[in-house]
């Protein structure tokens, strides 16, 4: 980042690091050559560690919504029965898509804010025959993760496959595919994966291609099969994004080099940093205790305050960009995103700036409380991220 650039501290996209910018920078090279060979063959091995995975891992060129969309039509049927858990936007677009292309979507309804009970989703699944279930590992517009892997558990035990999206998790939450058991996972680029929009990711577990044989949901481009066939010859279907796989391995290598323990420990540290500081401010989270993001916090302004009109302010008087609320969301919550490449600098920097915002709107609180508070939560963590 430069002094001129705005401190992005949304839920994606992120800021870049300087080893990403320079390898997007670089030159131009073929995309059946040699060396995008050995990048996509670097790339994969890194997201499958990300993942906790021994499966493939496809790289597709698109957004996040893609690999989504992928994991759905390449493993589905027109007229399967999809049971969709929704408890923010990105829950909704799942089953949204699964009924676009011909699924019989089943909500499961959760109060936004709040994690999926897994005995609820066991209850429903048990009496029906349903070929999947689609569940937002971390819902961005709510600021909740869900417990996954009995989700997981729970999809299984009703004979129904598991479509996860970690869009917004994956690199700065515990993802582990193979010990629970996630069939097919779906990611982006543009999150704790520190690139610009533009790269999808499709991880699937070895035992559940045999469903992409039987599957006649209509697809072309993001069909995951056409993608898997030339994936260990080192090649992708279609011209891919050539730029952007150089610069995730540039990003794989910096979450390599700092270890990805460390790298979620540090989101932890920034997670925790942000939401002592929002209490210190007399502010309410939206999430409920133990169902919190580690990569984004959402919060309820004060009354009388419009999340909209502090988010202009925090962009305008500090150059920070903080994200509003969603839907039925917009004007009363406001949302930090700390994923990717954070660290307490930049929480602080946002702090200050949400103060003053709040202040200028009426609520005041003071800063330095806020950092004081958010200091203390990340050294008990034990990862403060400088």
């Amino acid at each position: 980042m430069t002094g001129s650039d705005p401190l992005l501290m949304i839920p994606g996209p992120t800021n870049l690091p300087p080893a990403v910018r320079e390898a997007l920078g670089g030159a131009s090279f073929y995309h059946r050559g040699e060396h995008m060979a050995d990048l996509l063959e670097r790339c994969t091995d890194g997201l499958r560690r990300l993942m906790g995975a021994s499966g493939d891992v496809l790289i597709l060129t698109s957004s996040g919504t893609g690999a989504v969309e992928a994991s759905i039509t390449s493993f589905l049927c027109p007229g399967d029965r999809v049971l969709s858990v929704e408890g923010g936007k990105f829950g909704e677009r799942m089953g949204e898509i699964a009924r676009t292309f011909g699924a019989e979507v089943t909500t499961l309804p959760v109060e936004p804010g709040r994690a999926v009970d897994p005995e609820d989703l066991a209850s429903v699944l048990a009496p029906a025959n349903f070929q999947a279930v689609l569940c937002v590992h971390n819902e961005t517009s709510t600021g909740v993760t869900q417990p996954i892997a009995e989700v997981a558990a729970a999809a299984h035990d009703g004979g129904a496959l598991l479509i996860t999206d970690c869009v917004s998790c994956l690199g700065g939450v515990p993802v582990r595919a193979d010990e629970w058991e996630l069939d097919v996972i779906a990611a982006g680029s543009q999150k704790c994966l520190m690139l610009p929009p533009g790269l999808a990711f499709v991880g699937v577990r070895e035992e559940v291609w045999g469903l992409a044989e039987t599957a006649t949901m209509p697809c072309y481009y993001l069909d995951l099969r056409r993608a898997r066939e030339p994936l260990h010859k080192g090649q992708t279907p279609w011209t891919p994004a050539t730029t952007l796989i150089a610069a995730l391995a540039a990003s794989l290598d910096l979450i390599e080099a700092e270890g990805i323990d460390a790298v979620i420990a540090r989101h932890r540290a920034m997670a925790e940093a942000t939401r002592a500081a929002m209490l210190a401010a007399g502010l309410r989270l939206f999430a409920r205790e133990g169902c919190r993001s580690d990569t984004v916090t959402a919060v309820h302004v004060p009354e009388g305050v419009d999340s909209v009109e502090l988010v202009r302010l925090v962009r305008e008087r500090h150059n920070v960009l903080i994200s509003g609320g969603q839907g039925d969301l917009k004007g009363h919550i406001f949302r930090i995103g700390h994923m990717g490449m954070v660290d307490m600098a930049q929480i602080e920097r946002t702090l200050q700036g949400v103060a003053d915002g709040l202040a200028n709107l009426g609520h005041g609180c003071d800063a330095n409380a806020m950092i004081d508070a958010a200091r203390d939560a990340a050294r008990r963590v034990g990862a403060d991220g400088s």
